[in-house]
């Protein structure tokens, strides 16, 4: 049911269960959690979980977040995809990329299948980034895809800017 995208360097698939050990590992990081939800970092439990909410969006929603892997090695990046959960403003384009591969325009090549993916097989015309106001390295990402900073929110007690990207 969930889709496989590639692009000339990734392969979004599903999220699976011998991706919890990367992800675990990238989740537990205070500099890669600082910037998500509450800020917190998250457990293997907590990880597995998120990673089967991930999976439970798909079938409730028929869209979500992938698993980002390189297609020359398999080896698992991150996560990248498409996120409306209860209470969201807006279909949210969201990505993850593991530290050991950040800084290598995954984020972006990713995002960009994940925003095709929305345009054509979802049809939507817009979407939004949720992203904390401090979050330089995200918001350059959201630029580079297109997306214009829209208004600041406030989330669970703490601010977001959002960016929207409009389908031209």
């Amino acid at each position: 049911m969930i889709p496989i995208l590639e692009t000339e360097r990734l392969i979004l698939r599903a999220l699976r269960q011998d991706d919890l050990d990367a992800y675990a590992s990238f989740v537990a990081d205070p500099e890669v959690t600082r910037f998500l939800g509450d800020g917190r970092t998250l457990d293997r439990a907590q990880s597995w979980r998120q990673i089967a909410m991930f999976l439970g969006h798909w079938e409730l929603r028929g869209f979500g977040m992938w698993g980002v892997e390189l297609r020359s090695t398999g080896e698992f990046v991150g996560r990248v995809g498409l996120h409306e959960p209860e209470g969201w403003p807006g279909t949210e384009v969201g990505w993850l990329i593991g530290p050991p591969h950040q800084g290598n325009g995954y984020a972006t090549e990713s995002g960009r299948a994940a925003i095709e993916f929305a345009w054509r097989e979802l049809g939507r015309s817009h979407l939004l980034s949720l992203i904390r106001p401090e979050n330089v390295a995200s918001i350059r990402v959201a630029e580079r895809l297109g997306a214009r900073f829209d208004r600041r929110i406030e989330m669970g007690g703490l601010p977001v800017a959002v960016f929207r990207l409009d389908r031209v």
